[in-house]
């Protein structure tokens, strides 16, 4: 009987030890089955090249094409849009047809005039004619040259010139149109071929950016050009509040005025809360970051983001300077996870690009 009562001694002894150990509780199991999840801290951060703005391309100077005399038939027009001309150069012939019979006969006055002033030379003071009658003959000389000098004058104005050398951008005439003073151009042409970006910025902004700053510029079709700011607004507009900055451009034939192209201002820096851009994910409703919150839970928070550059995002709305988030936002996280933090320090930001890295 000794050995039946042992082995039960020995049963209810290992039943009373297996029931001393309890199992650990449930937040240790889950923290110890948690991912490590890299996280970084949202910073103050300076952004080479963020600023943006878009504008339109203008003429950096518009010369227009306009006859000086009125009254007058077109006869030929020597150019057309797209031209290249030169200062001086014959754009449009008048018909000096009626102009022809006017100066021919202001010529044959003017020598008529000039005979009878000679036939009374040296006659002063001679008591053939009063010194009156030589006198007007005289009077009629220069009034005749004068006449003729002006019609002259009016013979060179049959050949409407271009004022400078440039590029052709409009053209309206016609042969047979009728020459008039103050109506419209008959071209208009871009000064040496130039076409700037007139871009607006807001105040704050135009403080960024300075006479000889870089800029990077996407033209309508996609391609980037290189230019540099020539002009910053020295005044805002009162309704808008918006200025404008003249960005010079290379003189180029996809760089035709009256399009649409956007400046990255390459030299400008903006300074606000920032979070690298593998940090942000975007859905259905916006952009997000996910907040790690004091126990290791991360939750989604909505943001609004802003210029951006060398792999970094600023926060317009967010959370502040401080905060830790996941550094790679992810479909494999969601809102509520626990997680296990390995905070690492922040991405450099990565210089800005040259303004030759990209033609």
């Amino acid at each position: 009987m000794r050995p039946r009562v042992l082995l039960l001694s020995l049963a209810l002894a290992a039943v009373a030890l297996s029931g001393c150990k309890r199992p650990p509780p449930a937040h240790a199991a889950d923290a110890s089955q948690a991912r490590a999840v890299s996280v970084v801290r949202v910073q103050s951060q300076v952004i080479e090249g963020s600023l943006t703005a878009t504008g339109d391309l203008l003429p950096r100077e518009q010369a227009a094409v306009l006859p000086e005399v009125a009254g007058y038939r077109v006869q030929r027009v020597l150019a057309d849009v797209g031209d290249w001309v030169k200062k001086g150069q014959v754009l449009v012939q008048l018909d000096p047809a009626l102009l022809e019979g006017q100066l021919a006969q202001a010529q044959a006055q003017y020598q008529q005039a000039v005979d009878q002033a000679n036939r009374v030379k040296g006659l002063d003071n001679s008591g053939v004619l009063s010194a009156e009658q030589i006198e007007q003959r005289r009077i009629q000389v220069r009034v005749a040259a004068a006449q003729l000098r002006d019609l002259q004058t009016r013979r060179r104005m049959m050949q409407v010139t271009s004022p400078v050398s440039g590029l052709v951008l409009q053209k309206n005439v016609q042969p047979g149109d009728l020459s008039a003073l103050g109506g419209t151009p008959y071209f208009l042409l871009a000064r040496d071929g130039e076409i700037e970006l007139q871009a607006q910025l807001s105040e704050a902004d135009l403080a960024k950016v300075h006479p000889g700053s870089a800029v990077m510029v996407t033209l309508p079709d996609g391609s980037v050009v290189n230019g540099a700011v020539r002009l910053v607004s020295p005044q805002i507009d009162a309704q808008t509040k918006l200025g404008y900055v003249r960005v010079r451009l290379p003189v180029r034939s996809d760089v035709r005025s009256g399009g649409f192209a956007r400046a990255v201002f390459v030299g400008a820096a903006s300074t606000a809360p920032s979070v690298p851009d593998t940090a942000i994910s975007y859905d259905a409703d916006g952009a997000s970051v996910m907040v790690v919150e004091p126990n290791d839970r991360i939750h989604r928070v909505l943001v609004e983001t802003g210029p951006r550059g060398g792999g970094w995002v600023q926060l317009i709305k967010g959370p502040p300077v401080g905060t830790p988030i996941v550094r790679a936002a992810g479909g494999l996280l969601l809102d509520g996870d626990l997680i296990r933090p390995v905070e690492e320090a922040a991405p450099a930001a990565q210089p800005a690009p040259s303004p030759g890295a990209r033609r």
